[in-house]
């Protein structure tokens, strides 16, 4: 007989994985103890335990102190294309969200909330070119926390001219949405109508913060959103961060094909 090329440890790994991806083994579903495997597989405790370490830093399980490991539980998936800047939707809280990132899952409402701290900060080198301002120029910084449910999903942080929202409800910081229509739609009560959007995306491991912030599995990457907003004119009304979950949201866009 053939000798199986993997090791003890990718074994283990790779059968466990098959269990949760066929259903096997469902979510929040009870792996078997460190001791189970050990015997079943022939091989140490230590090596055991390191498959189980290997399938949490996948994100696949998670941990409990004197409990086990179990299967984690995936949280629905939210889409995010160009829709969710529509004017009627400035005011809407809620999302729809889906088990996966499949057309034709269970959807779900979720509702959505938010934290914010506002405050002056001097222009970081980005923000004052993105803006078009002087350097050491000081802006108003409005960094919130995003939830559904209750459950920490991203963060996003907004640069803004004094100038442009002072004595706005954009610098309250009041939580939940800046007033009832939203931050665009207090831009737009200022003369300073949203028109056009820039955003660049990218994935990255998050930093310690971060991971501690939006409560993520080890292993679990996030999605940088960089935004900048401008209005019809061409005036840069806006600059934000988000950082996103990577597991609770995906990015879909539709659009013509350049010539």
């Amino acid at each position: 007989m053939q000798a199986d090329p993997q090791s003890p440890v990718r074994r283990i790994v790779a059968d466990l994985r098959d269990d949760i991806a066929t259903g096997r083994l469902p979510p929040a579903a009870k792996l078997p103890s460190v001791r189970d495997l050990a015997d079943r597989y022939g091989v140490s405790r230590s090596t055991a335990s390191k498959a189980l370490i290997l399938l949490k830093t996948e994100g696949l399980v998670d941990t409990r102190h004197g409990s086990g490991a179990y299967v984690r539980e995936p949280y629905p998936i939210r889409r995010l294309g160009p829709d969710r800047y529509a004017r009627n939707r400035w005011q809407d809280t809620t999302v729809e969200a889906y088990k996966n990132e499949h057309d034709g899952s269970a959807g779900t409402r979720q509702q959505g909330h938010q934290t914010q701290e506002v405050s002056l900060v001097e222009a970081d080198e980005h923000v004052t070119a993105t803006l078009g301002l002087q350097p050491s120029t000081m802006v108003y910084e409005r960094a919130r926390v995003m939830t559904r449910d209750g459950v920490p999903t991203h963060t996003m942080t907004s640069y803004y001219r004094v100038e442009d929202v002072e004595g706005s409800p954009l610098i309250d910081p009041s939580p939940g949405i800046a007033s009832p229509g939203g931050g665009f739609r207090v831009l737009t009560d200022r003369g300073l109508a949203p028109h056009e959007i820039t955003e660049d995306l990218n994935a990255r491991m998050p930093t310690a913060d971060e991971t501690l912030l939006l409560e993520l599995p080890p292993g679990e990457p996030v999605v940088e959103v960089r935004r900048t907003t401008r209005t019809a004119e061409g005036r840069v009304v806006e600059y934000a961060r988000g950082v996103h979950a990577a597991s609770r949201f995906v990015w879909s866009y539709t659009f013509a094909i350049p010539d």
